[in-house]
């Protein structure tokens, strides 16, 4: 039988416990800025060009305007079963561009290390690369690797940020 004080010595050492662990597997600038040998400006590093944050916000903020208008079709009770099917396909297709981009995104990232945004509308993906110099052979090589994930053929642009 487990008393009070039994059960208060458990939750102490479990909570200092999960505290020395976390503060074991910090980093090194996380712990300078905690313990005030650094200015929290030189230890941030901003890894994501803005216009990249910019147009990723712009296009989740278009797409949940979307999402919203097709749920409130299929929650309306004067809608007919076409409109609520063809609401229903039209979040599907939805969930389907969303999942494509994640996997341009990861490839872009995994195979040329470069930060990027991925706009895909019906045959035409756009791809905004956060590198300064224009260079049209990683370009080509960038479109050749999106092409290869698809059988038909697809009008892929790429632009450098």
């Amino acid at each position: 039988m487990i008393n009070k004080q039994n059960l208060w010595f458990i939750t102490l050492f479990s909570l200092i416990l999960v505290l020395g662990i976390y503060y074991v597997t910090m980093d090194d600038d996380t712990l300078a800025v905690l313990a005030g040998g650094s200015d929290v400006s030189e230890v941030l590093d901003i890894k994501e060009s803005d216009v990249l944050v910019a147009l990723r916000v712009e296009e989740d903020e278009e797409i949940l305007k979307q999402i919203e208008s097709y749920q409130n079709i299929l929650l309306d009770s004067a809608a007919t079963i076409e409109e609520k099917n063809d609401a229903y396909n039209s979040l599907q297709a939805i969930t389907n561009q969303k999942s494509e981009t994640e996997k341009i995104e990861k490839l872009i990232t995994s195979e040329f290390k470069l930060d990027n945004f991925v706009k895909i509308n019906q045959d035409t993906i756009s791809i905004v690369v956060a590198k300064k110099e224009h260079n049209a052979e990683l370009a080509n090589n960038i479109i050749r690797k999106v092409q290869s994930l698809y059988k038909t053929q697809k009008y892929i642009t790429v632009k450098f940020e």
